[in-house]
């Protein structure tokens, strides 16, 4: 799932919370291996400057199979941490790290009895992506997310 970039040239992979600030178009693909599914949807992120973090807002419109289209909304606050950005809930509540020093950076979040592991790609900056693979006694699935900044966002 590549797109094409905005005409914003790369500077090479972000190094810095604020290489995120503005607006994001993105692609998802959940499938869910529990029910044998394969959900998609698209969005918008915007990553706004709070002081000295970012607030992560995303807004989905996401098509379910034999189902109407349902649209969804999603916050996390993200900081700098020295290896990167640390990203917690909406509440305060660590999720998890991404390790800016690498371009592949993953991490785990766990949320007993579930499992959430994140690999993210920065190769292709500033088109980036998140795989997330999550299991658990009732959750078996992976989503894919593509990140392109929108147009005038740069």
């Amino acid at each position: 799932m590549r797109a094409n970039p905005s005409p914003r040239p790369s500077a090479g992979p972000p190094r810095h919370l604020f290489d995120f600030e503005g607006c994001w178009r993105f692609r998802r693909k959940i499938l869910d291996r529990t029910l044998g599914q394969l959900s998609q949807g698209q969005g918008s992120v915007n990553l706004v400057r709070d002081g000295e973090r970012l607030i992560y807002d995303e807004e989905i419109t996401l098509s379910l199979p034999g189902q109407k289209p349902i649209t969804g909304t999603r916050r996390y606050l993200w900081t700098a941490h020295p290896r990167g950005v640390e990203i917690f809930f909406d509440d305060g509540r660590p999720f998890h790290l991404m390790d800016l020093s690498e371009p592949q950076p993953s991490d785990l979040h766990d949320c007993a009895p579930d499992r959430y592991q994140v690999i993210y790609d920065l190769a292709d900056w500033p088109v980036w992506g998140a795989v997330w693979e999550v299991r658990g006694p009732r959750k078996d699935y992976r989503m894919d997310t593509l990140f392109v900044r929108a147009k005038g966002s740069e």
